[in-house]
């Protein structure tokens, strides 16, 4: 399994989701000065030219969500995805596309300073950061005691905002955040060592 990286990209999260399955995998360094990430063979991989981008045998993705939802379907056993049929499961897929259809997109306006309008399609980040802070109820984890490949995403977008100096503006969050950052394979900005057998 491949995972084309580079530590400033988005690819941290694959990365992150990656060491949470525990699996053994390469990291492929694309440098974006050389922008590697447009030539003709990567963008058979990925042809929005972007990272991240996962090979696995035949099977080539891209998008840090259905990368994140691949994996945690292709190793059940690790428990990152509520299965098939469990009543949770509805809520964990609408919090895996709410971490790129709502949150991010709301986290990138402010930071940005950008007015939302509801033209745009997503909500204020204000709004989001709420709907996160019920989601989480009283749980440690967005579906409870069980940490799923949502927390991933979901709490990568708050660990991104912290790094570049925002804040969410929620205690709950805060300690959310801690929480995440405190996992072994807590996602790290800069990192780029990979994990092998």
């Amino acid at each position: 399994m491949q995972l084309y990286y580079n530590p400033h990209s988005r690819a941290v999260t694959a990365k992150w989701m990656l060491d949470e399955c525990g699996i053994d995998y390469e990291l492929v360094n694309i440098d974006f000065s050389k922008r590697e990430h447009k030539q003709p063979t990567f963008l058979q991989i990925n042809p929005a030219g972007k990272l991240p981008a996962l090979v696995d045998g035949h099977t080539r993705l891209f998008e840090c969500a259905a990368i994140c939802m691949y994996l945690a379907e292709r190793f059940p056993q690790k428990r990152l995805a509520p299965p098939v049929g469990a009543d949770d499961r509805g809520r964990y897929l609408s919090l895996m596309v709410y971490s790129t259809s709502q949150l991010e997109p709301a986290m990138s306006d402010a930071f940005m300073k950008i007015t939302p309008t509801a033209a745009r399609g997503w909500t204020g980040f204000r709004e989001a950061v709420h709907v996160v802070e019920r989601e989480l109820g009283y749980g440690p984890w967005l579906l409870g005691a069980q940490f799923t490949a949502a927390d991933i995403m979901i709490g990568s977008v708050f660990i991104w905002q912290k790094l570049f100096g925002g804040h969410s503006g929620s205690a709950k969050i805060d300690s959310y955040i801690k929480r995440l950052l405190a996992r072994p394979a807590a996602m790290k900005l800069g990192t780029a060592s990979s994990k092998t057998s």
